[in-house]
């Protein structure tokens, strides 16, 4: 008996190891059969105003795809985490998402700090990650592609403009307290200077991320632009502080006749969330607007209404960005046949497929993009007319002309080069560490 019931229990251990080799077996095969899509978008927090709407651009691209039968015969799965505005957290998500789920990709982040810290992560890992968003420049990683705009793509055309066309001679550079505005003002304060700018005819002011009380820092603008000469307002403020910024603006009746702002990441999502009547004149700079007349964008903001179930829903540039990146890198998976990535980085060097304004969108060596430039004026309606644009498209310069140490740097990640710091007073790769050393001399 004992026997018997001895042989029932080892037959039993045996079926259930049989039964989990296959279930490990199955759950494999299973994995196999798709492809995962890591989305690091902050879903609460500060920058979930302008954050969540990019989560839900890559679902509704990877929906798409898949209704177009997926790639390389496989259906495409969305992998969404949260890292909730909290810069740490995004890159313990980003980490969670390449070593633990398996992503073939990520699409994410906004704000440079929190790229800054995913970036060494997705360089050990060796992921893939598309940033979409307009940023400080200073940097040039083989594992980011960067899709939306380095500062000679937005702020040194939007100053051009402002200089050129407005008159403008006095500044104010406002921005929120961390790396993006500040490296952005660097370089931009440079620039002034180099266009006889006197020092007392710039004003550089930050916040933190969330700042709610600006009437002091306002009633100080609206003071600096009381001298007698042409000022404007250049504003890196980022996430839900545009609200109440843009709220006192009007409450002071500061007029875009008399101290225009011309803001980098201020676009129709943010604007709908405030009364923009008093703000009817003011400005951003973006390579596009949900105002642009094309197909392409017709199209776009057929299938958003859409997807959202909302007719009212706006689309901005960082949607776009994300839209050309997960094109890029589908056409790359197709041109390599595989999703691995070394061999995408290879593939997708040159690509170019349509972006919304009715052009096109080229993958640079140094993995940015060619885009074109608009300057937008804000209507009463949330949305913005392009006052002025660029003839074609401008190419993405990752190191800036404009500070010492970056200009004479170029990146280019094809072979021989494949250097992302490459000196061409030298002839040499600086590598990580001088990257790290140039970023903290700039103070990064």
């Amino acid at each position: 008996m004992f026997q018997h019931k001895e042989l029932i229990v080892k037959k039993s251990l045996c079926y259930t190891a049989l039964l989990a080799a296959g279930l490990a077996t199955f759950t494999a095969q299973a994995q196999d059969d798709v492809i995962k899509v890591g989305v690091l978008h902050s879903l609460s927090g500060t920058m979930a105003i302008s954050e969540s709407t990019l989560k839900d651009t890559v679902l509704m691209l990877i929906e798409q795809q898949n209704a177009a039968g997926g790639l390389l015969g496989k259906k495409l799965q969305p992998v969404v985490v949260d890292p909730a505005s909290n810069w740490p957290l995004f890159a313990e998500r980003a980490r969670e998402l390449l070593a633990q789920e398996k992503v073939d990709v990520i699409f994410g982040n906004w704000t440079s700090v929190s790229r800054k810290a995913v970036l060494p992560v997705v360089e050990e890992l060796n992921g893939l990650l598309f940033y979409p968003v307009q940023y400080e420049g200073e940097e040039s990683s083989q594992n980011v592609f960067y899709t939306g705009a380095a500062p000679n793509q937005q702020a040194i055309p939007a100053v051009d403009y402002l200089m050129k066309e407005l008159g403008v001679e006095r500044w104010v550079l406002a921005g929120t307290d961390y790396v993006y505005p500040r490296t952005t003002n660097r370089i931009l304060e440079a620039y002034l200077r180099d266009h006889g700018v006197a020092e007392a005819d710039i004003m550089i002011n930050y916040t933190p991320f969330g700042h709610s009380d600006w009437q002091n820092i306002v009633a100080e603008i609206k003071r600096f632009g009381s001298a007698g000469k042409k000022t404007a307002v250049v504003s890196t403020i980022n996430g839900d502080a545009n609200v109440p910024f843009y709220r006192e603006l009007g409450n002071q009746g500061i007029d875009a006749a008399d101290i225009p702002v011309v803001a980098f990441s201020v676009g129709e999502q943010e604007l709908s969330g405030i009364d923009t009547g008093p703000l009817v004149g003011h400005l951003a700079a973006w390579n596009y607007f949900m105002s642009v007349d094309s197909d392409a964008n017709g199209d776009f903001i057929d299938a958003w209404t859409a997807f959202t179930k909302n007719d009212d829903a706006v689309t901005n540039d960082p949607m776009e960005a994300h839209f050309i990146g997960f094109n890029m890198w589908a056409e790359a998976v197709r041109k390599a046949g595989s999703t691995e990535v070394d061999a995408v980085k290879d593939a997708i060097i040159g690509v170019t497929v349509p972006n919304l304004s009715g052009g096109y969108a080229t993958m640079l060596p140094n993995h940015h993009i060619t885009k074109p430039v608009l300057i937008g004026e804000i209507q009463d309606d949330g949305q913005f007319e392009v006052v002025w644009q660029t003839a074609g498209t401008v190419m993405g310069d990752a190191w800036s002309d404009y500070l010492p140490g970056s200009r004479d740097l170029v990146a280019d990640w094809t072979a021989p080069m494949r250097c992302g710091n490459y000196n061409v007073t030298t002839g040499k790769c600086g590598g990580s560490q001088a990257v790290a050393e140039a970023q903290a001399a700039l103070g990064n």
